[in-house]
């Protein structure tokens, strides 16, 4: 496991910047999903799930947390790429600090790279980080009123995932609600409920991933 740290990048062309780690990435023919969530949604046992369920797939992971190494020990653990990035107590990766995460993986490292963003629902919606796709977890436990309250999320997500569904029984969770207000922000958005635990829904998650690196893959 790689261990870099970051800063966050102080050059106003953010944008710009994502958008030519974006071509490289697609040049390199690498697909970059960006995972958000808050702390606790589970974005980790999501990706270790993934992980072991495609074992046919060369992945790697960009764990960026304030400290520690934890996630990123789990990661390796399954077989997977790891890098490890510190960034400096910011709650967010921008484009430039996940360029430098990025050249720390060696050519043959990964072909689908998850970049677990830091865990909240504010900053990293905010910041284009140069990813292919965008991807949200909201979990069972936090409610289902977080697209009222994060709506900026909601719309900047291609997919969200509604993680731990197991424990529906348990929480006043209103599953088909929480789903008409997220596609009330965002009408395009993919949704798909499931439990990492159990394996409920995963396989058309992954199938939807797969899909999106074939296409991201294929020449133009």
């Amino acid at each position: 496991m790689k261990l870099i740290k970051l800063n966050a990048s102080v050059t106003a062309s953010n944008d710009r910047d994502a958008d030519e780690l974006r071509a490289k990435m697609k040049a390199d023919g690498r697909l970059l999903v960006n995972v958000m969530s808050s702390a606790g949604s589970g974005k980790t046992t999501l990706l270790s799930r993934i992980i072991r369920d495609l074992p046919q797939v060369r992945i790697g992971v960009m764990e960026a947390d304030i400290e520690s190494e934890v996630d990123a020990d789990r990661i390796e653990a399954l077989g997977a790429k790891a890098i490890q990035a510190h960034t400096s107590g910011m709650c967010h990766m921008d484009a430039g600090m996940t360029a430098a995460a990025y050249e720390a993986l060696e050519p043959g490292d990964a072909e689908l790279i998850f970049l677990e963003n830091v865990g909240n629902l504010i900053c990293p919606a905010e910041y284009d980080t140069g990813a292919g796709l965008k991807l949200m977890i909201l979990s069972v436990p936090e409610g289902d009123d977080k697209p009222l309250k994060y709506p900026l999320m909601f719309q900047e997500s291609d997919a969200l995932v509604i993680s731990k569904i197991d424990a529906l029984p348990y929480f006043d969770f209103d599953l088909e609600k929480c789903k008409e207000r997220a596609r009330k922000l965002n009408p395009s958005i993919q949704i798909f409920p499931i439990s990492a635990k159990t394996g409920e829904g995963m396989e058309a998650l992954e199938a939807w991933i797969l899909e999106a690196l074939n296409n991201w893959k294929a020449p133009e």
